[in-house]
């Protein structure tokens, strides 16, 4: 796991200069579940949950914003979850705790900005995949990561401005250095529809042959051959010997680059299209059984065989299409295994 992804365990440190430049909140009573924003390098963008014990006059100067003294509710210092964490923030950093929506939205679409539940706080990102059984692939902008969550543990992103709450606006034009990453990603996609690799670049090549059909293997561009054939050589694989790692020629229609990481933040479904690492390769296969203790079996079509498999063995299945990576999204879920 990421280290920005993982539990928060020491209160948040520097003063963020955003948080400086938002609007003045209002006085918080002590007693109050508020919510409160990290200010730490990996963190910035969540938000926890914790209770005001005391509100610090401000010793800088009589119109300069107060501090409070603040318990959170979810991050402890010891590992036994006995003693929470306790920690002074400035006032800018405090929201109250957002409202309940009255018809809360159940299912999402690509490009709504939320807040999900993860590791005892709230993140705030982007649902960038819809997938099945009501869960939602979510980009976090800070450190472009994706992570796959169940409805609910999303809830609509709010802001809290000048004493009151605002909804994200359907209409909210793109700002202008998003916009021109977005082109930069068009410019790439378009290059890479042509699959036309570098020497150098990683990628993973698949195999037509009989007993092999539907799996993945790392390889390295060595160099091109000819135009739409590859020479690569395989990360796993050595030859006879040992001496080196294997090399073979590929054609580019059996060469993809490899798929972006998506994290699965809490446990794959049934029937769930997954890629399982088996034999040092990727094997597309459906989840068949959920069983205990994150693992799963797998069935995979093309040899009818179910293997069982650790979380940590599998991944979101995705499809290079059209020079972009697609994701199993519309897929019925009630699909036979046959």
């Amino acid at each position: 796991m990421p280290p920005h992804l993982r539990r928060r365990r020491r209160p948040a440190g520097e003063e963020d200069e955003e948080a400086q430049q938002r609007q003045p909140q209002p006085n918080f009573e002590v007693g109050t579940l508020v919510e409160i924003a990290s200010t730490d390098d990996g963190f910035r963008g969540s938000w926890y949950t914790a209770t005001i014990v005391r509100r610090r006059p401000s010793r800088r100067s009589s119109s300069s914003a107060a501090s409070y003294a603040v318990e959170f509710q979810e991050l402890y210092e010891d590992e036994e979850g006995t003693r929470r964490v306790t920690e002074e923030v400035e006032e800018s950093q405090i929201r109250p705790i957002p409202p309940e929506e009255p018809n809360p939205k159940r299912d999402f679409e690509v490009g709504d900005e939320v807040e999900a539940r993860y590791n005892d706080g709230w993140w705030e990102g982007v649902v960038v995949d819809r997938l099945r059984g009501g869960r939602f692939g979510v980009l976090f902008k800070e450190w472009k990561e994706r992570v796959v969550f169940k409805v609910g543990d999303l809830r609509v992103s709010c802001k809290w401005v000048d004493g009151s709450w605002l909804l994200p606006s359907a209409a909210a034009v793109e700002d202008p250095q998003q916009e021109a990453r977005s082109q930069m990603e068009m410019k790439g996609a378009k290059k890479m529809k042509t699959n036309e690799f570098t020497k150098g670049t990683p990628v993973e090549v698949s195999s037509d042959e009989d007993g092999y059909r539907g799996a993945w293997f790392a390889a390295v561009i060595v160099e091109e051959v000819s135009k739409g054939k590859y020479l690569v050589e395989f990360k796993n694989f050595r030859t006879e010997d040992g001496a080196e790692f294997l090399k073979e020629e590929a054609d580019a229609l059996h060469i993809r680059p490899c798929p972006p990481e998506i994290v699965v933040a809490d446990n794959f479904d049934l029937f769930d299209e997954v890629d399982a690492l088996y034999n040092d390769s990727w094997w597309v296969g459906v989840i068949s059984k959920v069983l205990s203790k994150s693992r799963y079996t797998v069935y995979f079509r093309d040899t009818k065989e179910e293997l069982e498999f650790q979380h940590s063995n599998l991944r979101i299945h995705q499809e290079w299409i059209g020079g972009r990576w697609m994701t199993a999204s519309l897929v019925p879920k009630n699909m036979g295994l046959v």
